[in-house]
């Protein structure tokens, strides 16, 4: 039997999850449909951002379900890749931006074995 790494989401493992937590689960699906309510921002475009963020965290139950929210929210496919666009600029911007720590500790090395060096040179 091949085994999977992400269960397919099913009812009953749905069910079995109420069963063990009802009362947070109540509370998360709450905050949950709260959170996803039109506000200041509307449904879809918070749909938008949930797409782009679970690229980012990269779970694959968020990218379904909020792709599948987002399309019902109206949302179109270009707007759904331009939003996986951007989580992966935001992805990579993230190593690109936190290289100035290599970049720093980089120069401390530098710095610490010139000197190293003059110090050797000098006894």
């Amino acid at each position: 039997m091949e085994e999977v790494m992400y269960p397919s989401a099913t009812r009953e493992l749905a069910r079995k999850r109420r069963e063990l937590a009802p009362e947070t689960e109540a509370a998360f699906q709450a905050f949950s449909q709260r959170v996803f309510a039109d506000g200041a921002l509307p449904g879809k475009v918070k749909q938008l951002i949930a797409v782009a963020v679970a690229h980012v965290t990269q779970c694959p139950y968020c990218i379904k379900g909020h792709t599948k929210a987002a399309l019902r929210q109206g949302a179109s496919q270009q707007e759904l890749v331009e939003a996986i666009w951007v989580s992966a600029e935001m992805r990579a911007g993230g190593a690109y931006a936190h290289s100035v720590l290599a970049i720093e500790e980089m120069e401390k090395v530098a710095t610490a074995n010139t000197a190293w060096a003059i110090l050797s040179e000098l006894t």
